[in-house]
């Protein structure tokens, strides 16, 4: 498993040639710059049920340079991610393995990303955070909670401990394969090496509408995507990786599945992306009638 995620992080690197890249300085004086937020969450499905992934939330800029055929972005990005048991109502005596760990990941990142007319592009970043009681879950959903109305969560006090955290991100997209002017399909390699994610992944998505060449042009379009994931380390299961003491861990699954699917429209300056995403279980021990989970994700940019 890592040498096969070292492997997929070096062929992403091995695309990056600095005498192709503008500099960031020219990027910064030249570039035109967005804000992003991106929103997933379990209750927006309108279940008012909390559990496993039960909330992440992204906001960043990204300063995007065009030249021809081609748009080169820089970009940097704060989240909080929420993890907890099946069911929030449980006291903290209530729930252990193989049920999911509280757990809070906060982390602010900075990436550089390619994307060229043909359909194919690479990103590489990096993710440096906090990982238990320092990532302030608990007081964000409690205060969510109380804002909407739901049901208070009960076993933060079970969280796993802290642990800061650095995770190398790179994705690859190698071709795009086009059926008229109306629907492509194209394939994706992503990876993650760190303390508290290690995974690899491979993904299709097709697409079908209104297409865009590039990331920053008009489209409305439907989209699909199935992707497959293979797991290395999971600190949000597991607990950190050099952290000692957790309440309870459990181990994760080697190989998990993920579905999407939703709509895109986009024109300046504005972008909203919505869909529903379909999450296989992620725990060796956990029945997957009870560790399979739905939620909405919704993805807002404006260009400034």
């Amino acid at each position: 498993m890592i040498k096969f995620l070292t492997l997929t992080l070096c062929l992403l690197a091995g695309t990056v040639h600095a005498a192709d890249l503008p500099d960031v300085a020219r990027m910064r004086a030249e570039g035109s710059a967005s804000v992003t937020l991106e929103i997933d969450n379990d209750s927006l499905l309108l279940n008012r049920d909390d559990g496993f992934y039960t909330s992440g939330a992204r906001i960043g800029q990204r300063i995007d340079l065009r030249s021809a055929g081609r748009l080169d972005s820089i970009g940097w990005r704060i989240g909080q991610d929420m993890y907890t048991a099946s069911d929030t109502r449980l006291l903290p005596a209530q729930f252990g393995p193989p049920d999911h760990p509280y757990a809070g990941w906060l982390f602010g990142g900075v990436y550089r990303q390619q994307a060229l007319a043909d359909g194919t592009r690479w990103k590489l970043g990096i993710d440096l955070g906090c990982l238990g009681p320092c990532a302030g879950g608990e007081w964000t959903q409690t205060h969510l909670h109380r804002l909407i109305g739901q049901q208070l969560p009960q076993g933060w006090a079970k969280q796993v401990r802290n642990e800061f955290g650095a995770v190398l991100v790179g994705e690859l997209t190698p071709v795009r394969w086009q059926f008229g002017s109306a629907v492509d399909l194209a394939p994706t390699l992503q990876g993650r090496f760190g303390n508290i994610f290690t995974d690899a992944s491979a993904s299709l998505l097709l697409r079908a509408g209104q297409l865009n060449a590039l990331p920053d042009q008009p489209t409305l379009h439907g989209f699909a995507r199935a992707e497959a994931r293979a797991v290395g380390y999971n600190a949000t299961l597991q607990g950190g990786y050099f952290s000692t003491g957790n309440p309870h861990t459990v181990d994760p699954k080697r190989l998990v599945g993920e579905a999407e699917i939703g709509a895109v429209w986009q024109r300046s300056p504005w972008s909203i992306s919505a869909s529903v995403v379909r999450r296989g279980n992620e725990i060796r021990e956990l029945p997957n009638s009870i560790g399979t989970q739905n939620f909405v994700r919704l993805l807002f940019s404006y260009a400034l």
